[in-house]
């Protein structure tokens, strides 16, 4: 891992920019010396630069609650090399919404399978990197989107204890399966009245899930209407999970 950048945020939070590899990222910790508590940042594959601001303000709030986040950019996303196969299944994905067409599975699978199998070993290999740096001490947690990335991790990722996800995207039927076998607590955000979600298939993936602490939490409001009070529910399940009562 080689940072690349450094500046302090406000509340004297630290903010390093880092590659790994082919792999660019950003890792905040807050002014803590002691070794604290880690979340993986997930995000929608709309390169970093874009997703930013929501970025920071999540790692603001994560790092006033005494933890440290971290984030990375998406194969095919950002200045990151795409491949053909990826665009041309986003295109057909874009197609069939202009048009009102229902999203078929071998649409979704095209979408979403080639970034899960690509983006999980590289969110294993950062998390490997980060856990070997002196201020961060673990256990970790997982938090955000695609919610097929956070599943995977879920069900390959012994590291990983809990996981904060936010339905919301399509995820194919193998995905689903995967559901079945995650096992860590679970706090899943809806909006019920997300424009490109399917409700009734956002509520069987959560009947799904195999965990037997899990807990759904919908808002009115579309994609983007997330009320200020989810970040503060989403808090609390993290200090539940990832800090000890002494801590």
């Amino acid at each position: 891992m080689h940072f690349t950048s450094e500046q302090r945020l406000d509340g004297d939070v630290v903010e390093r920019e880092f590659t790994l590899g082919e792999i660019p990222g950003i890792l905040w910790t807050p002014a803590s010396a002691t070794p604290v508590p880690l979340i993986l940042l997930g995000h929608p594959p709309l390169g970093l630069r874009k997703m930013y601001p929501r970025l920071v303000a999540r790692a603001l709030h994560s790092a006033a609650e005494g933890f440290a986040t971290a984030t990375i950019e998406l194969p095919g996303s950002g200045d990151r090399p795409r491949w053909a196969a990826a665009e041309q299944a986003r295109a057909d994905l874009r197609r069939a919404q202009a048009a009102g067409r229902p999203v078929s599975d071998e649409i979704a699978e095209a979408v979403v399978l080639p970034l899960v199998d690509r983006a999980v070993p590289e969110w294993r290999a950062t998390l490997d990197a980060l856990l070997s740096l002196p201020e961060i001490g673990g256990p970790v947690g997982y938090s955000g989107g695609v919610i097929s990335i956070g599943i995977r991790l879920a069900v390959v990722e012994p590291r990983i204890v809990a996981a904060g996800l936010f339905a919301g995207s399509f995820v194919p039927r193998v995905i689903f399966e995967e559901a079945r076998r995650v096992t860590i607590p679970l706090h899943v955000l809806l909006q019920w009245d997300d424009e490109g979600n399917d409700r009734q298939a956002a509520l069987d993936l959560f009947d799904a899930f195999g965990s037997q602490e899990k807990s759904l939490h919908a808002n009115m409001g579309g994609h983007t209407g997330v009320p200020q009070a989810a970040g503060d529910f989403a808090a609390r399940f993290f200090t539940r999970h990832l800090k000890s009562p002494n801590s």
